[in-house]
């Protein structure tokens, strides 16, 4: 019972600071405001984003390579030319990968034809690309479909008229007309929609924006154009693991199978990079690691700031009610009870402060998720975070203040 007694007590207290010193507890409060706010609001936007690439990498799988010209982890820029000698991944390279691998489980590739344009009666949308997939697309990538299907055995091999539209083609050509079986132009040949892919909607990073993409079988695309020029970006071959298979173990065999293919000599480097999410996933991180560092910086020192200032409010306090303190001692209040008074009043006071942060992270996360069209938001550990810290703040910034007045000679802050 005492302890809710005291807490009721520092609260009315707070509020009688609160409401008689306004401009004051204001000035004070917005420190642990902007404080809570910079170190909150980072973190959720680092982890709000991170799951959000997360989420886009987690739809290609972390246990597949991509074998290409470039590696993902070096600027183009800067061996442009080295890069420009290699061959580019061929059908060939595909077809002894998937015929020679003891430990991948699916093997894939797609050729970039390029963005062309596609027709729909009156209807027209331009700069589409267009993908010519092997069958095993599907597997690696993790196609999924708001109608229709994927090719079946017999039409991706005999390379039959057909074509699965991304799902924002789908909709500016079609509306909300049914697309399937309906037949567009590609290049003045009819081809039949079979299926539309699942929305992926925005991301901060999409490696494969299936929204916008246009998927054909690899054996149309060869009628449709040359698959064989020699352009950095034209083709790619994907190798994933099978299950249990470490993915080290499949780069390894790769490495071996490609080595052999290509005719390379034992001195001679490597023609090709093989490259993993992991690669990207570590750039982000160092880049989320630098704005959570920021974040608590910039953090810190509002709150250091806020954190004097509800100090100052406190000795103010205590200065204010110096014989208030006497009397309550001489009527028998002990030291624990005056010092524990104070430091709520304090915790009450950084604890408004804080909720007054969190309401502005919860504004700002709210504005860019309207902003940047996909979520940003607190997450329960932040959201405690805030209330813990807030709390501490309290705690430290009333100690000192609170100490002096449990300490107090009871005749000494009588006669004050």
């Amino acid at each position: 019972m005492i302890v809710i007694k005291i807490f009721f007590e520092g609260l009315k207290q707070a509020i009688h600071q609160l409401w008689s010193n306004k401009l004051r507890s204001v000035l004070s409060l917005l420190g642990i405001a902007i404080g809570i706010f910079c170190i909150i609001s980072v973190l959720s936007a680092v982890n709000s984003l991170e799951a959000d690439i997360r989420k886009s990498f987690n739809r290609l799988g972390e246990d597949v390579l991509y074998i290409d010209k470039l590696p993902w982890d070096e600027d183009p820029g800067q061996n442009f030319w080295k890069y420009m000698k290699r061959p580019s991944p061929s059908y060939s390279d595909f077809r002894f990968l998937k015929e020679k691998s003891k430990l991948a489980q699916y093997v894939s590739m797609y050729f970039v034809i390029g963005a062309k344009g596609l027709k729909y009666k009156s209807n027209e949308v331009n700069n589409v690309p267009i993908l010519a997939v092997t069958n095993n697309f599907i597997d690696v990538y993790n196609v999924e479909f708001s109608k229709g299907r994927w090719y079946s055995s017999f039409e991706y091999e005999r390379g039959t008229d057909q074509v699965i539209l991304g799902y924002e083609v789908a909709k500016e050509l079609f509306g909300d007309i049914e697309a399937i079986g309906k037949f567009v132009k590609l290049r003045g040949r009819k081809l039949q929609v079979i299926g539309v892919t699942k929305k992926v909607g925005n991301s901060l990073v999409n490696p494969m924006d299936f929204d916008v993409c246009v998927l054909i079988s690899y054996n149309l695309g060869k009628k449709i154009s040359n698959l064989k020029a020699n352009n950095p970006w034209a083709s790619s071959l994907q190798v994933k693991a099978a299950q249990g298979v470490e993915l080290a173990d499949v780069k390894d065999e790769v490495t071996i199978l490609l080595r052999k293919k290509r005719l390379l000599k034992p001195k001679e480097k490597d023609n090709f990079a093989i490259n993993s999410l992991s690669i990207i996933t570590k750039l982000f991180d160092s880049v989320f690691s630098a704005m959570t560092s920021l974040g608590w910086i910039i953090g810190f020192f509002s709150i250091l700031v806020g954190g004097f200032s509800v100090a100052n409010i406190m000795f103010v306090s205590v200065r204010e009610r110096t014989a208030l303190i006497g009397i309550k001692k001489a009527l028998g209040a002990r030291r624990y009870i005056i010092l524990f008074e104070f430091l709520i009043e304090a915790v009450i006071l950084c604890l408004i402060g804080g909720f007054f942060g969190l309401l502005f992270v919860f504004v700002t996360m709210k504005l860019l998720s309207m902003g940047l069209g996909f979520d940003m938001y607190i997450s329960t550990f932040n959201l405690l975070l805030g209330v813990g810290g807030s709390i501490v703040i309290g705690m430290i910034s009333g100690f000192i203040p609170a100490w002096l007045a449990a300490k107090m000679d009871p005749v000494t802050a009588i006669r004050h």
